[in-house]
C-alpha cells in the first residue's frame, strides 16, 4: 500500500474516515429520532427532503471551493458541524427537544457536507499522480462504504441501548477530530503547465482578476466558472447518464424515506441499522472489486445499463422475500454496482476534467444527480401515509431497472468509449466552444 506513504493522502484518508463516523451515526440518528419524535413518514420524507435538498447548493459552491484554501475548508465546516451536533443532547438535556429543531438542524448539516465531498474529490488528484487515482478513489470509497457498514451494524444496537441523542454527542467528537486531523495537510495548486490552452487562460483571468478587477468582475467570473461546470456535463457525451442518475437518486430518496417505517414492521431500530448496513456493505464490496474487475475495457454505458439492470431487479425483489434474513441478503446484493460504478464515473471525470476545474465540475455533478432526490424524499413519505413501505421500495426498484433498460438501448449511451480510453478530448467540442465563447467576450489585443 504505498499510497499510504504519501503523507497528505494518509491524513485526508484518516480524517475522511473519522469525519465517516460521525455521517454515518448522524444519517442513523437523525432519522429514527425523527420517525420516533414525529410517528409518521411524513416526518421522515420532511427530514428526507431537508437533508438532500442541499445537494443543488453544490452546483453553486463548485467555483468557490476553486477559489478557497481547501484546508480551511475543511477544518471549519467540521467545526461547525460539530457545534451543530451539541445542540441536540443540550436541547435534551434542557427539556425542550422536538421534531421541529431536528428538523431544523438537519438541511444546515446536509448543506455544510456538501462543500466537504466536492472539496476532498478536488484535493486528490493534486496530491496524488494520476496512475494513482483509480486506488485512491477506491480507498475514498472503502472508507466512506466500510464505516457505513461498521457503524450501521451498531447503530441500530446503539439506539436501543443509549438513545438517538447520545449518538450526537459521539458524532461531535468524531467532527472535533477530523478538524485536527484536516488542519495538517498542504495542499499545491496545480501547475498551470499541465492543463490545456482553456485552463492556462482561464487560470491567468483568475489570477489577474484577483489583483485587479472588481467585485463586479469577480461575480461574473464566479458565475462564468459555474456555467463551465454545467456546461461540462449537460453538454458532455456523458449527458444523458446523468439524466439516469437524476430519476435514480429520486427513488433512492423515496426508499430511504420509508425505510424506518419498513424495518419498524420487521423488527425495529435494529432492522433499521442492518438493512442500512446491507445497503453499505453492498457498495464497499462493489468499490473494492472495481480496481480487480478490469471493467475499464468496456464500454461505459454497457457497464452501467447492466449494472443498474440488476441493481434495480434485486430491489425490488429484497421486499417479497419471505425470511427478514433474505430480505437483508437480497437488498444488500442490489448495491453491489452501485459500489463500482461509483468509483468508474469518479476516476473517468478526473482523467478528462482539468484540474484546476475539479470541484466545479464535480460539485456541478453531484448537484444535478441529486437534484430529483427532495422531491422523490416528499413523495415517498407523503405515499407512505397511503400505500404500504414495501410497495414503494419495490416500485422504486422497478424504475431502477427500466433505467438500466433504457441505457443500453440508447444507441448514445451504448457507445460511449470505455472508461481506459477516455481522457481530456472527450470533452474537446466543449472546451474548444469555451474558448470561443472567452475570446469573443474578451478579444485579445492586437499585438505591438
Amino acid at each position: 500500500m504505498n499510497i499510504l506513504k504519501n503523507r497528505n493522502f494518509l491524513l485526508l484518508f484518516i480524517g475522511r474516515i473519522l469525519t465517516n463516523i460521525g455521517d454515518s451515526l448522524y444519517a442513523v440518528a437523525a432519522m429514527w429520532l425523527v420517525y420516533d419524535l414525529g410517528g409518521s413518514t411524513l416526518y421522515t420524507g420532511l427530514a428526507g427532503f431537508l437533508s438532500i435538498l442541499p445537494r443543488i447548493i453544490q452546483i453553486f459552491s463548485g467555483p468557490l471551493i476553486d477559489r478557497v484554501p481547501l484546508r480551511g475548508l475543511l477544518v471549519y465546516t467540521q467545526l461547525i458541524q460539530a457545534g451543530l451536533l451539541l445542540i441536540v443532547p443540550a436541547a435534551h438535556y434542557m427539556g425542550f427537544l422536538t421534531v421541529g429543531l431536528v428538523l431544523t438542524i438537519t438541511p444546515i448539516m446536509s448543506t455544510l457536507n456538501m462543500w466537504v465531498y466536492p472539496a476532498q474529490m478536488s484535493a486528490l488528484p493534486k496530491i496524488l499522480d494520476k496512475k494513482q487515482l483509480t486506488q485512491g478513489n477506491s480507498l475514498f470509497t472503502l472508507a466512506y462504504q466500510g464505516i457505513d457498514v461498521a457503524c450501521n451494524a451498531i447503530s441500530g444496537g446503539l439506539i436501543i441501548l443509549l438513545g438517538a441523542v447520545s449518538l450526537y454527542l459521539w458524532n461531535a467528537v468524531g467532527f472535533f477530530i477530523g478538524a485536527v486531523l484536516f488542519a495538517q495537510l498542504h495542499i499545491h495548486s496545480a501547475s498551470s503547465s499541465s492543463n490545456n490552452d482553456l485552463t492556462t487562460s482561464r487560470e491567468t483571468q483568475v489570477k489577474d482578476s484577483t489583483a485587479t478587477s472588481t467585485s463586479t468582475d469577480s461575480f461574473k467570473s464566479y458565475m462564468e466558472d459555474m456555467r463551465f461546470g454545467l456546461r461540462f456535463l449537460l453538454g458532455s457525451p456523458l449527458a444523458r447518464v446523468l439524466l439516469g442518475m437524476i430519476m435514480i437518486n429520486a427513488v433512492g430518496g423515496a426508499t430511504f424515506t420509508v425505510m424506518p417505517a419498513f424495518a419498524d414492521s420487521l423488527g425495529g431500530a435494529g432492522i433499521y441499522g442492518i438493512l442500512l448496513m446491507a445497503q453499505a456493505c453492498g457498495s464497499l464490496l462493489g468499490a473494492l472489486a472495481a480496481p480487480y474487475l478490469k471493467l475499464e475495457k468496456f464500454r461505459l454505458g454497457v457497464i452501467y445499463g447492466v449494472a443498474f439492470f440488476v441493481m434495480g431487479a434485486a430491489w425490488a425483489l429484497s421486499v417479497f422475500t419471505p425470511w427478514t434474513w433474505l430480505v437483508v441478503l437480497t437488498y444488500g446484493l442490489a448495491w453491489f454496482p452501485g459500489g463500482i460504478t461509483n468509483v468508474i464515473i469518479n476516476t473517468v471525470i478526473q482523467k478528462t476534467i482539468p484540474q484546476q476545474h475539479m470541484a466545479t465540475v464535480f460539485a456541478a455533478s453531484n448537484g444535478l444527480s441529486g437534484i430529483a432526490s427532495p422531491l422523490g424524499s416528499l413523495i415517498g413519505g407523503s405515499l407512505g401515509l397511503l400505500l404500504a413501505s414495501s410497495s414503494i421500495i419495490a416500485g422504486s426498484g422497478l424504475i431502477v431497472l427500466l433505467i438500466g433498460v433504457l441505457w443500453l438501448l440508447d444507441p448514445v449511451t451504448r457507445k460511449l468509449p470505455p472508461p481506459d480510453r477516455m481522457d481530456e478530448s472527450l470533452f474537446a467540442p466543449l472546451q474548444s466552444a469555451a474558448q470561443e465563447r472567452r475570446e469573443q467576450a474578451n478579444p485579445a489585443a492586437p499585438p505591438a
